[in-house]
């Protein structure tokens, strides 16, 4: 799906100028690919963070600059919090590209009712598909999952036209028996178990005396 986002020119550049721009409410971000020159540009932190939020990728850039492009990196501070830094690729809708997707799972897994516990294990995947076909999210759904099963990278549903890059045999999702930790065993003393007997230190004879 594409959203459009609005852009406009950045004039001025380097760190101070980038600082400025956030505290501002806005976001740096640069344009390049297809050869041709990069171009410095700021976005509205809101609008960017709504597109992160629900998995878009695919944009149409209105504004200063009006063209397709693709989310292609977002840096983000120490504490994952604030957008530093956003990387736009200009892209056609048919334009295979490279990209991450985060996987989601659905359902309810009968191996825990077995039993068993559900170890979410691998939560995205590397695809290469149209930019136009970037899909928000990878939905798995474990409503078969049973104890002592799994499903793996390459059984995960695409979308159409859509390459897996990862090695199909990565365990995404699997459902094993609970495991127990040395630390977590206590020992339990039986009924009736006398208690430790107290080994009382010998007095010298000289003590005894007194």
């Amino acid at each position: 799906m594409i959203e459009n986002l609005p852009v406009q020119r950045r004039e001025k550049l380097g760190g101070s100028s980038s600082r400025r721009l956030r505290r501002s409410g806005l976001v740096p971000a640069i344009l390049y690919g297809h050869g041709e020159a990069n171009i410095p540009l700021q976005v509205e932190r809101t609008r960017l963070m709504n597109l992160i939020r629900h998995g878009h990728k695919l944009v149409r850039l209105e504004g200063d600059v009006r063209e397709g492009a693709f989310i292609k990196d977002v840096q983000w501070d120490v504490y994952g919090k604030e957008v530093l830094h956003l990387d736009l690729l200009r892209v056609s809708e048919t334009e295979q590209v490279r990209t991450t997707v985060a996987i989601e799972l659905r359902g309810t897994a009968p191996g825990q009712s077995e039993g068993g516990v559900v170890e979410f294990v691998l939560h995205e995947l590397d695809i290469q598909c149209p930019a136009a076909a970037v899909p928000e999210k990878l939905v798995v759904n474990i409503g078969d999952l049973h104890l002592g099963g799994a499903i793996h990278a390459g059984q995960v549903s695409l979308p159409e036209g859509a390459k897996l890059l990862d090695d199909p045999d990565l365990v995404v999702v699997h459902c094993i028996a609970p495991h127990v930790k040395a630390e977590e065993v206590t020992a339990v003393a039986e009924p009736g178990a006398a208690e430790p007997e107290l080994i009382r230190k010998e007095r010298p004879a000289a003590e005894e005396e007194e």
